[in-house]
Parts: structure tokens; C-alpha cells; sequence
């Protein structure tokens, strides 16, 4: 199976007050960890018919911080498939945010995503739990 055959996800959602974590209404950091294990559980879905067990972070880059009112577009893809390891890419983006400085209810998209987290991790899917025959 190449590269561009193997699977890709994504989620995009609303980051709400409930996320906001410290002053200022900052989203933590572990949210943004959060989607990104469910990013991964859909990967090992999408290639083994099993959700798998995330092995570990090689890195993980906070770029630019996240708020409540956030609207985020998260995605992953596996870029590498061993016996029972996947290797996945993950980055989530910035793609709008409220405008309180407007109105209580203002909000909108921004031109350009901003990436807030970069991050490389890897997945483990036994062999006797991998149902798709390669």
C-alpha cells in the first residue's frame, strides 16, 4: 500500500467555554492532545477494524495558543505501517474565532488557518487484532 493509499481523518469543532482552562479563557494543551487520540483511534479503525493502543509521542509542538469561542480543523494520517506499529502525523489549525471585542456573539473564520500543534505518535494494533488482510 503507498503513502497517498493509506488512511487519512479530520475533525472539526467548537472550542466551548467548558475547554477553558486558565485565565483568559486558554483552552490547555491536553485538549488539543485529546483529539488528537481520537484522531488516532479513527486511523487504526480505518486500516485494521480495531481502535489500536497509542504507543507514544515522538514530539508534539504547541504552537500557538487556542481559547474558548475557537473553531478548530484537526487532521492525522498514518505515514508509515510496520508488523503492528502505525507511525501517524497529526496538526491542528485554527480556522475561526469568537469576536467578543464585536459583540457577545460575533464570531468568524479566518482568512488563513493558524497551526496551533504539530505532532508525530505512534499506534499499536496487534496482530491477532487486525482484521483487514494485507
Amino acid at each position: 500500500m503507498s503513502a497517498a493509499e493509506l488512511p487519512s481523518a479530520q475533525i472539526r469543532l467548537r472550542l466551548g467555554q467548558e475547554d477553558a482552562h486558565y485565565g483568559g479563557n486558554l483552552v490547555a494543551g491536553a485538549t488539543q492532545l485529546k483529539i488528537v487520540g481520537d484522531l488516532i483511534t479513527e486511523l487504526a479503525m480505518r486500516y485494521d477494524g480495531d481502535e489500536g493502543l497509542f504507543r507514544a509521542y515522538e514530539s508534539v509542538e504547541f504552537l500557538a495558543p487556542l481559547y474558548a469561542g475557537d473553531w478548530i480543523e484537526a487532521t492525522g494520517r498514518i505515514v508509515s505501517v510496520g508488523n503492528t506499529s502505525r507511525r501517524c502525523e497529526f496538526e491542528v489549525r485554527k480556522i475561526g474565532t469568537a469576536r467578543t471585542d464585536i459583540s457577545e456573539s460575533a464570531a468568524e473564520f479566518l482568512d488563513e488557518p493558524v497551526v496551533t500543534l504539530r505532532a508525530v505518535g505512534t499506534t499499536v494494533v496487534p496482530k491477532d487484532h487486525q482484521r483487514f488482510p494485507r
